[in-house]
């Protein structure tokens, strides 16, 4: 007989990694972050915190960093997505996304799963969420295939394992990408320093390194809005056009 999820809450804590500048989107975030440049007539983040919550979570930890206390002033404490949500911000220097996760640990609790800030992923983060509780590891990576897509490959996969995950040197094997969502125990960023800037791909190539790091394909195309093609691509996804784009004008 095959193993069915637990019950209880089907995410655990989620960390949203929305520090980042949005250098790509040009004058779309060039006065406000990526979280909240509008996506089908809203900020980006309402989307997303919707899409989490319909996917079980109940509780988010933003991340923040540039521009950071909009986000905040915005999303308020959640509950209007059905959440509780609580903050995270970088302070005074950058921290990068590993710098950020390391910070909001004591928020985050014994496991959490981590997605970017300028992230649609519309899987089944359930299954993902089970496949973590029953891998026997500090850390777990989503992948997704990357043939056909648009995308760099960044994984290489060998019978279901991660054997290369680098998005700077892609190999002639790699055929997957890193999908956005990956799901962790504090024990991952153990050696982390904090404080520090440091991005999320070291510690993942650091867990990687010692068998430390769980893999799970999931089938859905992911969507992001750090780029202006991106954000037409999600918009064409969410079935409804960005105010203003009719016009040429910015959202």
């Amino acid at each position: 007989m095959s193993a069915t999820p637990s019950p209880g809450p089907v995410l655990p804590p989620v960390a949203i990694l929305a520090g980042g500048f949005g250098t790509r989107l040009g004058p779309l975030a060039a006065s406000r972050p990526k979280s909240l440049v509008e996506v089908s007539g809203e900020p980006f983040v309402a989307h997303q915190l919707r899409l989490l919550a319909s996917q079980g979570a109940s509780r988010v930890v933003l991340c923040t960093g540039h521009l950071g206390e909009r986000i905040a002033e915005f999303v308020g404490d959640g509950r209007v997505f059905g959440l509780d949500v609580a903050f995270s911000p970088d302070g005074d220097e950058p921290l990068g996304t590993g710098g950020a996760i390391v910070k909001a640990l004591p928020l985050l609790g014994p496991a959490f799963c981590v997605v970017y800030g300028d992230s649609y992923l519309p899987c089944d983060a359930a299954a993902a969420a089970f496949a973590f509780e029953r891998c026997g590891r500090p850390a777990l990576m989503t992948v997704h295939p990357s043939e056909g897509r648009k995308v760099r490959s960044n994984v290489e996969l060998v019978g279901g394992r991660i054997v290369t995950y680098d998005k700077q040197a892609p190999t002639a094997g790699m055929r997957h990408v890193d999908y956005g969502l990956g799901f962790f125990r504090p024990e991952a960023f153990e050696g982390v320093p904090r404080g520090r800037f440091v991005d999320l791909e070291n510690v993942y190539q650091r867990l990687l390194a010692r068998g430390a790091l769980a893999c799970h394909e999931v089938a859905e195309p992911f969507f992001e809005v750090g780029s202006p093609a991106g954000l037409e691509e999600l918009e064409a996804h969410l079935g409804a056009p960005r105010a203003g784009a009719a016009a040429g004008g910015e959202a």
